[in-house]
């Protein structure tokens, strides 16, 4: 299976780079204009609308037009897992529903003195049978302008505050 990875050093205290990523806000901000993000609806593990926190449970149901072209693409996000601990924490969601046959992204976030390490793993698997299993190897290519902008938006936003 296809892994895409990214690594950022991100000058802003774990605790900060932690909290940021805990909430729906986060997300929004993260998420590159060209890929029109709209968040639908965010439900907690007890079916709570709009929860403050993203914790084990969560769904996040959004739509995606990267571009402006083509119809908008339904994703359902869920959180699986999530651990904060002395000085590291992480979290782990799934796509339940959408573009991908399986996604997996691992979130994990470790202190180093007054900065933070963010690092973001995604397993995945690429539509279209026999085909998209050909291209897998290339579909971190891209997976790389997405990232990359939203670590160096991170890396903007929780260092100027």
């Amino acid at each position: 299976m296809p892994v895409y990875q990214r690594r950022t050093r991100i000058a802003a205290p774990l605790e900060r780079v932690w909290e940021f990523h805990s909430e729906v806000s986060g997300l929004e901000a993260l998420t590159p204009a060209w890929m029109n993000l709209e968040i639908e609806s965010v439900r907690g593990p007890d079916g709570e609308a709009d929860p403050d926190e993203l914790v084990a449970g969560t769904e996040i149901e959004m739509s995606m037009r990267p571009f402006g072209v083509g119809p908008r693409q339904r994703w359902t996000s869920r959180i699986l897992d999530r651990e904060a601990g002395e000085g590291t924490a992480w979290f782990r969601d799934d796509m339940v529903g959408g573009p991908f046959p399986r996604w997996v992204h691992t979130h994990r976030f470790v202190a180093d003195g007054d900065e933070t390490v963010l690092e973001d793993r995604v397993e995945y698997e690429l539509p279209f049978g026999p085909l998209g299993d050909l291209a897998g190897v290339f579909g971190g290519v891209g997976f790389e302008g997405m990232f990359r902008g939203r670590h160096a938006e991170a890396k903007r936003l929780l260092e100027e505050r």
